[in-house]
């Protein structure tokens, strides 16, 4: 079944002089419950737009989105936010972690707008990604892989059933990178969630079973990779 539906998508951005440049045209996507599946694009393909469009982060020029049965495209900001909150988990490449807040708090703090705050579940969580001991660490105080597996933690926090990953290796040296990656593939797995990675990195594209071209889906990408 799918969790995903994506149709006849669309998303134009204007420069300040008026020039329309359409980065997005997807007219078809689908991703099935529990799918592990890695987009390959490189910069300018459009992979990040297109992710912030399935989150309701972007709002699309024309299109449909549905998410978990859910008509995600045409609901109110408040209603898209809450859809977002109880269905979907975002791991950034940049964490986008709270700086004056600890792990524990940054990912009790993601369950906010879903089911509200857990925080034995979110300790759970922390332990779960190697950060027993770290819980009550600001982000300052963390290194850049210890921040990224709160930034996991915090996008399972939900029980996601989708979990969109963006460029999520991208700040890590290479023996992290390996390890967040096998981590947010662990997690998904145990939580019946699927994950759509979207990454230029031939050797975290390499451990995936499928692998799609982001520009065979979105036909605005052609001719920038």
């Amino acid at each position: 079944m799918a969790v995903l539906e994506v149709s006849d998508l669309t998303k134009n951005f204007i420069s300040p002089d008026g020039e329309r440049t359409l980065v997005v045209d997807v007219p078809r996507f689908t991703i099935n419950d529990g799918e592990q599946l890695a987009l390959q694009g490189s910069s300018g393909s459009g992979k990040t737009t297109f992710l912030n469009l399935i989150a309701g982060i972007l709002q699309p020029d024309s299109g449909r989105i549905k998410l978990a049965g859910q008509e995600f495209s045409s609901l109110s900001e408040a209603d898209r936010d809450g859809a977002r909150a109880n269905h979907l988990g975002y791991v950034f490449q940049t964490f986008n972690l709270l700086q004056g807040y600890t792990a524990l708090e940054n990912v009790a703090l993601g369950m906010m707008f879903g089911p509200g705050a857990d925080y034995d579940h979110a300790r759970e969580l922390l332990e779960r990604v190697g950060l027993k001991d770290r819980m009550n660490y600001r982000p300052r105080q963390m290194s850049v892989g210890q921040q990224q597996r709160v930034a996991v933690a915090r996008a399972l926090a939900n029980r996601p059933k989708l979990v969109l990953a963006d460029e999520p290796t991208g700040n890590l040296d290479h023996r992290n990178a390996k390890e967040a990656l096998n981590l947010i593939r662990e997690v998904c797995k145990e939580n019946s969630a699927a994950l759509l990675l979207v990454s230029h990195d031939r050797d975290i594209l390499a451990q995936f079973d499928k692998v799609e071209e982001l520009s065979k889906i979105n036909r605005a990408a052609n001719g920038k990779n």
